[in-house]
């Protein structure tokens, strides 16, 4: 059996982001900043900041990640054909 290169995969490619340790920095710094409420401001202020800067990042590698995505999935079919029985002018019954 020989594939041919011209018919597309069955259903979509799944996009799965790859390994990153910005969740255990963001826990981290969400942790140190709530010991840091009851202990010291100093720890306080350092997790509020590693949280911050932890998240910003994440938030830009996302928006990174998306932004490489393809835009739309066109296999090349056309569009589906409305049925000839259809209302037109956005009536429905």
């Amino acid at each position: 059996m020989s594939r041919d290169p011209e018919i597309p995969p069955v259903g979509e490619e799944i996009h799965l982001p790859g390994g990153s340790v910005q969740p255990l920095l963001l826990t981290i710094g969400i942790t140190v900043a709530l010991v840091g409420v009851t202990t010291s401001w100093i720890l306080c202020v350092f997790g509020g900041v590693l949280a911050l800067w932890t998240l910003i990042r994440w938030i830009g590698d996302t928006r990174r990640e998306i932004g490489e995505l393809p835009l739309h999935h066109d296999h090349g079919h056309a569009p589906a054909a409305p049925a000839s029985g259809a209302p037109s002018g956005g009536e429905q019954h």
